[in-house]
């Protein structure tokens, strides 16, 4: 059996684990669809955040719904893509974090996501968590831990 000497791990707040609201993709939530998807496409994102004109987390909008919506049953009808905005559509039921959890108050909510938004008390936007950096803390922690094995 092998012991590892009990060390005080320390686990990072999202804060750290970030990525800031200026650095990310979003369209707002009186956008059209045809907005929306260019901002997805040029982005190279699956989804990305929608905020109101005050910058308040207010859903998602993917691809995949935009899809959805514009598929009619002989072929997509993109010429509705103008007519329809991003709050007729977007998911706003998605988990969010804040800025004091911890990076497996994230990892929890990114099982079925993607990414998670970070938002403040008064729902404000401050950014996102990626399943990628939460596996890359993995990595390293994991790396870190085993070393000491050899």
């Amino acid at each position: 059996m092998v012991s590892l000497e009990k060390e005080k791990l320390e686990i990072p707040k999202v804060s750290e684990l970030m990525i800031e609201s200026e650095k990310v993709a979003h369209v707002q939530i009186g956008n059209p669809l045809e907005h929306a998807l260019l901002v997805l496409v040029r982005s190279g994102y699956s989804a990305v955040p929608v905020l109101d004109p005050t910058y308040k987390f207010q859903g998602v909008i993917s691809k995949h719904s935009i899809l959805e919506e514009t598929l009619g049953l002989e072929d997509f009808e993109l010429n509705r893509l103008s007519d329809i905005t991003v709050s007729e559509i977007m998911d706003t039921d998605v988990p969010c974090v804040h800025l004091q959890d911890n990076m497996m108050d994230a990892l929890y909510k990114l099982i079925d996501y993607p990414f998670v938004c970070v938002t403040n008390d008064e729902g404000e936007f401050d950014g996102i968590v990626t399943r990628r950096t939460i596996l890359k803390q993995f990595s390293k922690h994991y790396h870190e831990i085993f070393k000491h094995l050899e």
